[in-house]
């Protein structure tokens, strides 16, 4: 089916040219698509002109009409906010649809005599209370309650406190009263005005707004101090206290920015991602980042349009400014601003670096699923093959490091990692031979070219990552090496620095950040700690080689010759000490093992 069955030509020469709201039928009679428009007649009229220049899913949808309606509102803002109205109603399929916002809490303010503070998903039932979210972070609702525990004595229990049932002592106080976390309104122990004083600045909190809330904790304090009630007073600077701590964890701003949106969106072929942070007296209060799936190639300024209408009535905001990263020609009965400078700006980028890491997980979730990663561990390579750009997984890892002491007894180690695991058999330890002193740049471009140039000789495979434990200073030498063997570029090489976890790539001055929490990270710092682990081992067991040899030298007419002779067969004093007589006669000689029994039974 190619072309336009809908006798559109009448139909068109009735549209107004007034904002409004069409709707789109199909032979069933069913809504495939409801869009608005500032202008009616012409937003209708480019979907049937010029029908062959629409993508395939803009032509898809225009051979299936059948019946088109319309409404004229009086603004482009009405028809914002009647489209939003509608795609919620119809779920036309044409349409971009939002993820039902009903699976996240709610904080409730109950309606009912002394008020309780609860958590909801029974958004439905708007009389229950005054409903505050949603809250897309389930830890930084439950949070905020138990911080609602330990400043005020709200009631936890579920009882009708009516007048008459107190009044009847119908009820008796429970264990939150007598361990201080309700003071009893049950037994009319507190008055209902007392209660609401509490609950007022409950409101105040969940609005953002936490200056009246520390001006009544203030009050409060200073009216104790002045009964002589100092023990009551310390009680209300403690919770003073917790309260500042608490906002000092919030993401501030700037106190001066007052009440904001923030919405910012970068989108590929097939969906677009938007972010929206809400500001409130300078701090930022709620976020949200999400993917919306396109339908019909819209555009980011399309999305963003009905997005930001949506997430506003989602998050009740009254604000009067917006800022985006995309210019938007539209009424949206507040200010907007693409900002340039300043803290709006920082903001702005905020909220970028939170949508583009929200893409670029989602991007590497299908990696994941594409490459048919099984298990955890396919899965961390994948994602460290995503991190570093690599372009195979990286399976065969190996890694580097150096180990010294002021210069003495220099080592350095190469540990193996094969499909994210040690590979023992693999590891290999390198004392330097063209090196003297403590060089350790001129080391690990000793042993890296030794490492090399043996596999080389071998015609072994090539590992698929190469670890300098270092920064650019190691990484170059360790280049250079690749470089004299005509295989740099062959082979991925990175350096990982100790200070910041700083991973470093040839020729490229800016270090790379990785979460610190991604397993990618982990699986590096592994097989560095690895590394490290593996060449102090040697290290030491060449000092206490090293010391031991000297020791037997000191012995008279034993020679470094006999020490080292002596050692290797016995590997330590110990076992010298309780070597047969017999074996080292006949190992050294007479002479040489009555000096040696003798020096040793003096050292013990």
């Amino acid at each position: 089916m190619s072309e336009i069955t809908f006798d559109y030509k009448a139909e068109l020469s009735k549209l107004p040219e007034d904002p409004g709201v069409y709707r789109y039928f199909d032979e069933t009679g069913e809504v495939i698509y409801i869009g608005k428009a500032k202008n009616l007649k012409n937003r209708i009229s480019s979907y049937f002109h010029n029908f062959n220049r629409h993508d395939r899913k803009t032509r898809r949808l225009v051979i299936c009409i059948r019946k088109l309606e319309f409404t004229i509102v009086p603004t482009e803002y009405d028809a914002l906010l009647l489209e939003n109205t509608l795609i919620k109603k119809y779920q036309p399929r044409f349409n971009i649809l939002l993820r039902d916002d009903k699976m996240y809490p709610f904080v409730c303010v109950t309606n009912e005599r002394f008020p309780r503070v609860i958590m909801t998903r029974r958004i439905e039932d708007k009389t229950r209370g005054k409903l505050y979210g949603p809250f897309v972070n389930s830890k930084a609702m439950y949070a905020l309650l138990e911080m609602f525990g330990q400043l005020y004595t709200i009631r936890t229990c579920i009882l009708n406190l009516s007048e008459e049932n107190i009044a009847s002592k119908k009820y008796k106080i429970c264990l939150e009263y007598h361990i201080g976390n309700c003071k009893g309104p049950c037994e009319n122990r507190q008055t209902e005005a007392e209660y609401n004083k509490e609950i007022e600045q409950v409101h105040n909190i969940l609005r953002g707004s936490l200056a009246p809330a520390k001006q009544y904790f203030v009050q409060r304090m200073q009216e104790s101090a002045q009964k002589l009630a100092f023990e009551e007073a310390h009680q209300f600077k403690l919770k003073l206290d917790f309260l500042q701590n608490y906002q000092s964890k919030a993401t501030v701003v700037n106190p001066a920015i007052k009440d904001l949106d923030v919405f910012s969106i970068v989108s590929d072929e097939s969906s677009a991602y938007i972010n929206y942070l809400k500001v409130i007296n300078g701090t930022i209060t709620q976020s949200q980042t999400l993917e919306v799936k396109k339908k019909l190639d819209e555009t980011e300024e399309e999305i963003l349009t009905m997005l930001i209408v949506e997430l506003r009535q989602k998050y009740e905001s009254e604000s009067k400014e917006i800022v985006t990263n995309i210019p938007l020609d539209i009424d949206m009965k507040a200010e907007i601003a693409v900002p340039q400078i300043g803290d709006k700006r920082k903001l702005m980028d905020m909220s970028l670096k939170n949508v583009m890491y929200f893409q670029r997980e989602k991007a590497e979730r299908e990696a994941i699923a594409a490459s048919g990663a099984t298990n955890k561990r396919d899965r961390v390579l994948v994602k460290l093959k995503q991190d570093l750009q690599l372009k195979t997984i990286p399976r065969h890892i190996e890694c580097f490091d150096n180990s010294n002491i002021q210069g003495t007894n220099p080592v350095s180690a190469m540990v193996c990692f094969i499909n994210g695991q040690p590979s023992v058999k693999d590891y290999r330890h390198y004392i330097p031979k063209t090196v003297v002193g403590p060089n350790d740049f001129a080391t690990m471009k000793e042993v890296v070219s030794r490492r090399y140039a043996r596999l080389l000789e071998e015609k072994a495979d090539m590992p698929d990552l190469i670890i300098i434990d270092g920064g650019k200073g190691q990484l170059s030498a360790a280049c250079e090496a690749l470089k004299e063997l005509n295989i740099y570029g062959q082979v991925p090489i990175i350096g990982i620095a100790k200070r910041l976890e700083e991973i470093y790539f040839p020729e490229d001055t800016l270090p790379l950040y990785i979460d610190k929490k991604s397993e990618s990270l982990k699986l590096i710092q592994r097989c560095r700690d690895e590394a490290h682990r593996f060449g102090i081992t040697h290290h030491r067991d060449r000092r206490s080689k090293n010391f031991l040899i000297s020791s037997l030298e000191s012995v008279p007419s034993i020679g470094k010759l006999t020490a080292t002779k002596v050692l290797k067969q016995f590997k330590t004093i110990t076992n010298i000490k309780n070597a047969p007589e017999e074996e080292l006669i006949a190992l050294v000689g007479k002479d040489k093992t009555h000096r040696i029994r003798e020096f040793l039974d003096k050292e013990s």
